[in-house]
């Protein structure tokens, strides 16, 4: 029988999980809380520690007898660093993961990356767009040389021997929980400067808040998800290389048209005339141009009918080829007609249906219609909704 769970609930797997089904809940996992794509690096520790016990047979059969109190008497608590794991899983050198290299061997370790989301017009997605966006990052400080202090003055934090974390352990009845939480004395930096020989300019933080300009390209046909990524541009810091500045492109809804894929949809309102006798109506499209649609004589436009015009629609990003314009056409019927013109639509529209034969037995009634009361319709409607339902009581 299991004694504790945490481990298992921290890779979200039940505690007679195999082999297999932790290693894949790990790489889930671990892939979204690495540090370098912007998860928790506590987490990430936290994840990483419960799979190297449980990937482990001995291990695991200590921690399920006896929990994590058991595996600190036989000194199994230690670990390798949970990047060195993360690189065995997912390979090292180049070609892995984030960019080439997925641990160690693919180099220093970065800052995180800043996320920036731009709302974008569709007709700068149409046009193409170049716009300047003001940031605010980290960089190392020009007085210290982001060393914090005098030379000689940063030293490694005692209590936390460097790690910048603390575990305590806590007794719950028989079962003893760790806890790790950021060091008070260094306040999870593990090290520590005295305020004498700290840096007057960053005050020992090694880093000072900078503004940076970003001019952001945003190309033809680009769509909502896609990223523009300024490399390095990321904060500064004297342990590791910057990370990088991604612009997520976000589409904002347009009046007149929707966008699928490269395609455009637009619909357009014409009159009966138009639409039985041909003419012309005008769509505004995303660039300094209005496309004028030739309706040819003869040619009968149904109401909710769906055209095409070649080649005007969105560019592809790559080779700026443009997809289609889909347009869908309603009819605007007039209100009323003059009686005096119905002999004249009678000589120009196709003659009438015929009444069907009905039996002589059947006895014919003429009738008018009136415009229905809405009010009412709606107020039955609401009763209908809201009626409660009928219960039948089955006989004893």
């Amino acid at each position: 029988m299991v004694k504790e769970t945490k481990y298992y609930d921290l890779l979200e797997v039940p505690p007679n999980a195999s082999e297999a089904d932790l290693k894949k809940a790990y790489r889930k996992k671990a892939l979204r809380l690495h540090p370098d794509k912007g998860g928790d690096p506590d987490k990430f520790k936290e994840v990483t520690h419960a799979y190297e016990i449980l990937s482990d047979p001995e291990k695991r059969d200590i921690y399920d007898h006896r929990g994590e109190a058991g595996l600190s008497e036989q000194g199994g608590m230690g670990g390798m660093d949970p990047q060195d794991l993360f690189s065995q899983l997912f390979g090292g050198g180049g070609g892995g993961f984030f960019g080439g290299g997925g641990g160690r061997a693919a180099g220093p370790r970065k800052t995180k990356d800043l996320v920036h989301r731009v709302n974008v017009s569709l007709e700068d997605l149409y046009r193409g767009k170049t716009t300047k966006l003001a940031l605010t990052r980290n960089v190392i400080c020009s007085k210290c040389k982001g060393k914090g202090g005098k030379d000689g003055a940063v030293r490694t934090c005692p209590t936390c021997n460097g790690r910048g974390i603390k575990i305590t352990m806590r007794q719950m009845g028989p079962m003893i929980q760790q806890i790790q939480s950021a060091c008070d004395e260094c306040h999870g930096s593990g090290e520590i400067i005295n305020l004498k020989d700290r840096c007057t300019q960053c005050k020992g933080k090694k880093v000072m808040p900078e503004k940076k300009l970003l001019e952001v390209h945003i190309d033809k046909g680009m769509k909502s998800g896609q990223t523009v990524t300024f490399r390095g541009e990321s904060d500064q810091s004297p342990t590791a290389e910057p990370g990088d500045v991604v612009i997520v492109i976000e589409e904002k809804p347009h009046e007149r048209f929707k966008r699928h894929e490269n395609d455009l949809l637009t619909e357009v309102e014409i009159d009966l005339l138009t639409a039985l006798a041909g003419g012309q109506f005008a769509i505004r499209h995303l660039d300094d141009r209005a496309l004028l649609v030739q309706l040819e004589p003869g040619e009968v436009v149904r109401h909710g009918e769906s055209k095409v015009i070649r080649g005007q629609g969105m560019p592809s990003l790559r080779h700026h080829e443009p997809g289609d314009l889909y347009v869908k056409i309603s009819v605007r019927f007039p209100d009323a007609i003059d009686p005096d013109a119905i002999p004249l639509l009678e000589s120009a529209l196709p003659p009438r249906n015929p009444l069907p034969a009905f039996d002589k037995n059947i006895q014919l009634e003429e009738v008018h219609l009136e415009e229905p009361d809405t009010r009412h319709m709606q107020e039955d409607r609401m009763d209908e909704d809201t009626e409660e339902p009928r219960v039948q009581c089955a006989n004893q």
